[in-house]
């Protein structure tokens, strides 16, 4: 598997110059300047290669390049961001850059309710927690009807919860859940969230999947004539938020998309973590079934907690080797791909992967990390994951 490390840019707190001793040999990196629905220009798309060659490394994934809400809830402005894609992509495919990842999530990105949760063993961890996020959309957000989306268990811990916070513990929760992935959504309200779900009236789950095929089936013909593939990230979590459909977060959801735009583009992103949130999912059946589909891993881990609401857990971001997915039996399924890839004479066997998210561990508390994204909790990870793949191989 190719080793790869996630980079959000010059701004990073983690620098190109550490990555040959965290071990990774290719960066897996985005234009976060440009908003959804731009295009990224040749020259901007040039520079950043030129950058990551000059530290020795290959930039093998472009993660992500955002699909805007005008495609995804097919608005006004849908033609236009389109068009932009395709630009995108074309100047991506210049510099050889072939693997794009991308999510169809409805307004927001992964979705935590505390960046720093204390760990037992000093760090700390990314968590989502049920109650609190129940919190934050029927009495902070104060969207509509949100209280029907909740069991009455649920409006009872959520209660709890609002009143433990106070006015600064209410900020910081809605900040958090609302920034998403870093560098995503950093100016947003509340105002601008209740603006964004006015635009969903309407849309179910399957009008939702309807146009991601319909995406697809603009996008993946141009990728397949660029020589490039497409991989949809996961739901995370692997659930409904703010009443909002999400149409990718089991295996059977992937296996629709895949079968409806039907072409070697058009794959998939394997994501240990957000997907084994879902107790019925089995990382190991996902490779059997979609293996040569799959364009990126994203390995990672999660442990799911109690929960009010036996549908959805609340969690938490584990160790690596430690949360409910088998790592072990994952990589032997991944390596078993690349294997069947390598007989059957594919150009492009060796599947590009990145230690997913992490725990803020030892100097990664003075840091200053990105959420999600810690210099010593990531290197962890890499060596685990580095570890089990010498002793299959």
């Amino acid at each position: 598997m190719i080793e790869c490390w996630r980079w959000f840019g010059p701004d990073d707190p983690t620098q190109l110059s550490d990555l040959p001793q965290v071990g990774a040999t290719g960066v897996v990196t985005a234009l976060h300047q440009f908003a959804p629905g731009e295009i990224w220009p040749s020259k901007a798309v040039a520079e950043r290669k030129a950058l990551i060659e000059a530290a020795g490394l290959s930039w093998e994934v472009v993660e992500s390049l955002p699909v805007s809400e005008a495609i995804k809830t097919q608005g006004p402005d849908m033609a236009a961001h389109l068009a932009a894609y395709k630009e995108s992509l074309a100047a991506l495919a210049d510099e050889g850059i072939e693997t794009v990842c991308y999510n169809f999530m409805p307004i927001l990105d992964w979705t935590r309710t505390e960046m720093r949760a204390p760990q037992a063993h000093g760090g700390t961890a990314m968590l989502f927690d049920l109650p609190t996020f129940a919190a934050f959309d029927m009495h902070i957000l104060g969207r509509a009807n949100a209280r029907d989306d909740y069991p009455e268990a649920v409006h009872e811990a959520a209660a709890e919860v609002l009143a433990s916070l106070d006015e600064n513990a209410r900020a910081r929760l809605t900040r958090t859940i609302i920034a998403g992935l870093p560098g995503a959504n950093d100016g947003w309200t509340l105002d601008d969230v209740r603006a964004r779900l006015s635009t969903y009236d309407g849309i179910t789950a399957d009008r939702l999947r309807q146009n991601l095929i319909d995406f697809l089936s603009e996008m993946a013909p141009v990728a397949d004539r660029l020589g490039m593939r497409l991989c949809c990230h996961p739901d995370d979590p692997p659930f409904s938020l703010l009443g909002l459909p999400r149409v990718m977060s089991t295996t059977d959801d992937y296996a629709r998309i895949i079968e409806a735009v039907d072409t070697p583009a058009n794959g998939a992103t394997l994501c240990t973590g957000s997907m084994g949130v879902d107790p019925g999912f089995d990382a190991s059946d996902f490779v059997r079934r979609l293996g040569p589909r799959i364009h990126f891993a994203h390995l990672r881990n999660t442990k799911r907690l109690p929960s009010p609401d036996p549908s959805r857990s609340s969690f938490f971001e584990a160790p690596h080797l430690q949360g409910d997915t088998d790592m072990v039996a994952t990589l032997r399924a991944l390596m078993a791909e690349e294997a069947r890839r390598r007989a059957e004479g594919r150009d492009y066997h060796a599947i590009p992967m990145r230690p997913d998210h992490g725990q803020e561990l030892l100097t990664d508390r003075t840091r200053h990390s990105l959420p999600g994204y810690p210099l010593i909790g990531r290197m962890r990870g890499l060596a685990e994951l580095r570890g089990i793949m010498a002793a299959l191989a």
